[in-house]
C-alpha cells in the first residue's frame, strides 16, 4: 500500500484531505501531520518524519496564509511558504517521493483583462505572493516531480475562510460593504483535495505547475451575496472599491486563471463555483459552524 504524508494536515486542504482519505483505504496510507509533529521550517523533524514513514507522496497543505500580517512578517511568511518548501523538495527526492505543493493566483500582478497561464510571467505585488513565487521556484529546483497547483480564493466548512467569515458578519450586521472591483476564481477546498487524490491517482503523471479552481470568475462582492442568497440571509449588501477598502497588502485586480491544461492532462472535472458554494452552505447549515 502506498503512503501519502500530509504536511500541514490541520489546515483547511488537510482537513478536507482527512474527510476524503475513508474513500481510499483500500489504496493509500494516510499520514496527516500537523506543526507540533513537522514543522515545515525545521528540515531535521522532515527528515525525521521521512525516515519514519517512508511516503511515496507528500501534500504541501501547509503555508503561510495572512496575506496582510505578511507585509510585516517578511521573513516568517518566506520561511514557510520558500525555506520550508525547497528542504520538503529536497528530502523528497532523496527519499524518490512525489511532491504535489499548492500556490496561490497571488503570484500574478491583476493587471490584465485575459485569464492567465501556467506560463504567463509571474510578477507579484506582496509579501504574501514573492514568498508563496520563490516557493515554486525552489520546489521545482530542488525536486523535478513536483506538481505545483496554484489555486484561489480558497473556502470550505473547516478553519476560518471569507465563506465563514461572511455567515458570522450575516449574523451579527445590517449593512456590509463588499469590494466589487476584484476579480478571482473561488474554490471550494474538497473540490482541491479531490483534484489532489485524481493526480495522485494518475497512471501517467506530468509535472511542472497546474491552476486548479472552480469556474468562472467573479467579484468578492458577487460572491458575498450568492452566500447571502444561499443562507437565506437579510443582511443589505453593498458593492464598493477596493480604494473605499484598504489594506496593508495590495490584492491583484484580476487573478483570474486559465484551467484548460489540468482538464488536459489530468482529466479532471472542474465544477462552477457558485455549485459548490450551495455544497458548503448547505453543511455549514447543517452543522451551524
Amino acid at each position: 500500500m502506498q503512503r501519502i504524508l500530509v504536511v500541514g494536515g490541520n489546515g483547511q486542504l488537510g482537513h478536507c484531505l482527512q474527510k476524503l482519505a475513508p474513500k481510499y483505504h483500500n489504496q493509500y496510507d494516510f499520514n496527516f501531520t500537523g506543526s507540533d509533529v513537522l514543522n515545515i521550517t525545521n528540515k531535521a523533524q522532515i527528515e525525521k518524519e521521512f525516515d519514519e514513514y517512508q511516503p511515496d507522496f507528500v501534500i504541501n497543505a501547509s503555508a503561510y496564509t495572512a496575506v496582510d500580517l505578511a507585509e510585516k512578517e517578511e521573513e516568517k511568511a518566506f520561511a514557510i511558504n520558500a525555506y520550508g518548501v525547497a528542504d520538503l523538495a529536497e528530502v523528497c527526492k532523496e527519499n524518490n517521493a512525489i511532491l504535489i505543493h499548492v500556490s496561490t493566483d497571488y503570484v500574478f500582478d491583476g493587471e490584465t483583462n485575459l485569464s492567465y497561464s501556467e506560463d504567463d510571467f509571474t510578477d507579484p505585488i506582496g509579501v504574501y505572493g514573492a514568498s508563496k513565487r520563490k516557493g515554486e521556484e525552489l520546489a521545482l529546483e530542488h525536486n523535478p516531480e513536483t506538481v505545483i497547483l496554484r489555486t484561489s480564493w480558497l473556502y470550505s466548512e473547516f478553519n476560518k475562510n471569507f465563506v465563514k467569515t461572511m455567515l458570522h458578519l450575516f449574523s451579527i450586521k445590517d449593512e456590509l460593504g463588499i469590494v466589487g472591483d476584484q476579480f478571482g476564481q473561488p474554490t471550494n477546498a474538497n473540490d482541491l483535495a479531490e483534484a489532489i487524490m485524481d493526480i495522485i491517482e494518475a497512471k501517467n503523471k506530468t509535472f511542472g505547475i497546474y491552476h486548479f479552481s472552480n469556474y468562472p470568475e467573479t467579484t468578492w462582492f458577487d460572491f458575498a451575496s450568492k452566500i447571502k442568497e444561499f443562507s437565506d440571509s437579510s443582511v443589505l449588501l453593498k458593492s464598493i472599491t477596493t480604494a473605499e477598502f484598504p489594506t496593508p497588502a495590495k490584492r491583484p485586480k484580476r487573478s483570474t486563471m486559465a484551467l484548460d491544461k489540468i482538464e488536459k492532462d489530468y482529466h479532471i472535472e472542474l465544477k462552477h463555483w457558485e455549485n459548490s458554494l450551495q455544497d458548503c452552505v448547505e453543511i455549514l447549515k447543517l452543522t451551524n459552524a
